[in-house]
């Protein structure tokens, strides 16, 4: 049973990385055209202060605890924390030339404070 589960996650995990290239290759908002039908209106999911930026903290916590559950059975590079601090930085940077998207400081910091956050937390609970 419990290697059900994590293969699932581990298929839940890779299905969301493919989901996360998308929306950040996307030459526009694809959330914010199935919302509001407006590919240049971003979706601000839960209303704060930092804007958006806090839908990229939630998907990179997300998508860490996912990798560091599904690394306990598979160990690669795909699940590893560095590598997405790495796909985050990279993702970001590549709005510099994706037509009809803006690279933004704090949609970065908010996708490395997701990864640390769920690293730091791991290391706690050891």
């Amino acid at each position: 049973m419990k290697n059900s589960i994590l293969k699932l996650l581990e298929y839940v995990y890779y299905f969301s990385l493919i989901i996360l290239f998308i929306l950040y290759l996307y030459p526009g908002s694809l959330i914010g055209y199935f919302l509001y039908g407006n590919l240049e209106q971003q979706p601000n999911l839960i209303p704060n202060p930092i804007g958006t930026s806090i839908n990229h903290l939630i998907f990179f916590s997300y998508i860490t605890t996912l990798a560091l559950i599904i690394r306990s059975k598979a160990v690669n590079i795909f699940t590893d924390y560095k590598m997405i601090l790495f796909i985050s930085f990279i993702l970001e940077i590549l709005h510099f030339v994706i037509p009809n998207r803006a690279f933004e400081f704090y949609d970065l910091i908010a996708n490395i404070l997701g990864v640390l956050i769920i690293i730091f937390i791991k290391r706690f609970i050891k």
